[in-house]
């Protein structure tokens, strides 16, 4: 029985004619490997960002559904160019939507998450010889509702594709050779890694590297998928290998520094210092699929019997999250809500950090040294990360990389922009 191969590429990869037929190349290669092949594929280039503007041109507060609607058709474009590219080299293929497949999803727009993958006609298609180019980013409800699933969806959906057909493994074609130490913009001597774990590549992705959604890797840790992050200009490089803790030889205790630019941080003070309060808080915005990443809650003020609960939250949820958290502040009796965007969020992530004393107390001096105030901390099995000043982000990052000796001898290469997840 064959292997099978999922391969995804992102808008980057798929901008134009030309590159759509170096990716049915690179495809075809994979193919005369003796693999079956599963492509899934972005919408090409700018073309998601030309489909927004459209919408706010007629409407500046479109509905969810119908921009689910209008978003998902530009991968039903780079799916049927591809595929006649890989038809006119005299290879078989055929594309498919989420619809025509059943990349079932629940019943939400924009971020909606993927449940199931009906398996049926991929398998046939693939007993037929055919390499089948699957669109990204989008799925149906059991009702036949479009969605989409928000930032990095492509790579969501190529990752569960991966796991609903067991695959060998799944391919991550970006504009970088890899997952590196750091952002090789920022620190041009950055390391690529030859292999990471989904834990730490999870904690990467979430601290603010470009490289892999958080989603995607989530999924490929649940089911053991084999992730690796490849270059597409330099085919014969296999890039970074993401797999299981477990099967990896842990050599120095960090393994990266990331930083997120993208984040708001919100302090609600004045809140009553009684049971219960928090998971109000927390509920209501839960309620409106807001996800908090760092939260610190204050002692409380015994003259007032109340205290601050401060937290970040993603700035493409800052709109939503300012509407409730007023609704919020009635409901709790708070004093006010207070906004920051200033922010940067810098992290170090590493399995080597379990059990390892100093890598925080190192982390404090370098910023200290640096002359970085810290506004915010958190810690994690593998991560450390603290808030900062946006302007100081991209020195902490510098100073981080250089104190833990995570820098090589030759200058990175990157092509272009860091990928589009």
């Amino acid at each position: 029985m064959k292997k099978i191969i999922v391969q995804k590429f992102g808008g980057t990869s798929v901008a134009d004619t030309e590159k759509i037929k170096n990716v049915a190349q690179t495809v075809i290669r994979e193919k005369n490997n003796g693999n079956d092949v599963v492509v899934v594929v972005s919408a090409m280039g700018h073309t998601t960002d030309h489909l927004v503007k459209l919408a706010n041109e007629i409407n500046p507060n479109p509905s969810a559904r119908e921009m689910d609607m209008l978003l998902s058709t530009g991968e039903c474009v780079s799916i049927a160019l591809l595929s006649m590219a890989i038809q006119a080299t005299g290879h078989k293929a055929v594309s498919f939507n989420a619809t025509q497949i059943g990349i079932l999803t629940e019943n939400v727009h924009s971020k909606a998450r993927i449940v199931d993958i009906k398996t049926e006609k991929l398998k046939k298609n693939l007993e037929e010889g055919n390499i089948i180019v699957v669109a990204g980013f989008q799925g149906v409800t059991e009702d036949g509702e479009i969605t989409t699933l928000g930032r990095g969806g492509s790579d969501t959906s190529a990752v569960a594709l991966a796991a609903a057909l067991n695959a060998e493994r799944c391919d991550i074609y970006t504009d970088v050779e890899g997952v590196y130490t750091t952002d090789p913009r920022v620190v041009p001597n950055a390391s690529r890694l030859d292999s990471i774990s989904y834990e730490e590549m999870l904690e990467l992705a979430h601290a603010g590297a470009n490289v892999l959604h958080p989603r995607s890797v989530e999924t490929a840790k649940q089911y053991a998928v084999p992730l690796r992050v490849r270059s597409s200009f330099k085919l014969d490089n296999m890039g970074t290998l993401i797999l299981g803790v477990e099967k990896m030889e842990i050599n120095r205790p960090v393994a990266g520094v990331a930083a997120d630019l993208t984040q708001v941080r919100i302090v609600v003070r004045e809140i009553p210092d009684t049971p219960g309060e928090a998971a109000t808080l927390f509920s209501y915005l839960a309620d409106e699929n807001i996800s908090v990443d760092m939260i610190i809650q204050s002692y409380a003020r015994k003259e007032a019997n109340t205290n601050d609960i401060a937290f970040t939250v993603s700035i493409d949820d800052l709109p939503k999250a300012q509407e409730v958290l007023e609704k919020v502040k009635v409901k709790l009796g708070a004093e006010s809500v207070k906004f920051d965007d200033d922010i940067a969020k810098v992290s170090i992530i590493g399995a080597g950090m379990i059990d390892r004393p100093g890598i925080a107390s190192t982390m404090f001096k370098t910023l200290a040294d640096a002359g970085i105030n810290i506004k915010m901390i958190s810690t994690s099995e593998i991560k450390i990360s603290c808030l900062i000043q946006k302007a100081d982000a991209q020195k902490a990052v510098k100073a981080l990389h250089e104190v833990f000796n995570l820098g090589c001898d030759e200058i990175a290469e990157v092509k272009g922009t860091l990928p589009d997840v």
